[in-house]
């Protein structure tokens, strides 16, 4: 599935990488989907707590080669 938005938060560790997808969620209509870069392993923990706590759903989630990469798509209301 090709994202709406790709946030590339490889380099950065927490809470960046999340506040850098918040940001790109936020005002976007529900349906819209971003796909989050990361190196930090905390992020893996992270977004899942962020998706479940703002609603949004975690449609996947992978690793390869040390790069995380999740992609959400936002549910809640802008």
């Amino acid at each position: 599935m090709r994202p709406d938005v790709v946030v590339d938060a490889r380099g950065f560790y927490c809470p960046i990488p999340v506040l850098r997808l918040a940001r790109a969620l936020r005002g976007r209509p529900a349906g819209f989907t971003a796909r989050l870069l990361a190196t930090d392993p905390v992020a893996v923990e992270d977004v899942e707590i962020f998706c479940r706590e703002r609603g949004h759903e975690l449609v996947e989630s992978g690793e390869a080669a040390g790069v995380f990469s999740f992609l959400v798509r936002k549910i809640s209301p802008p």
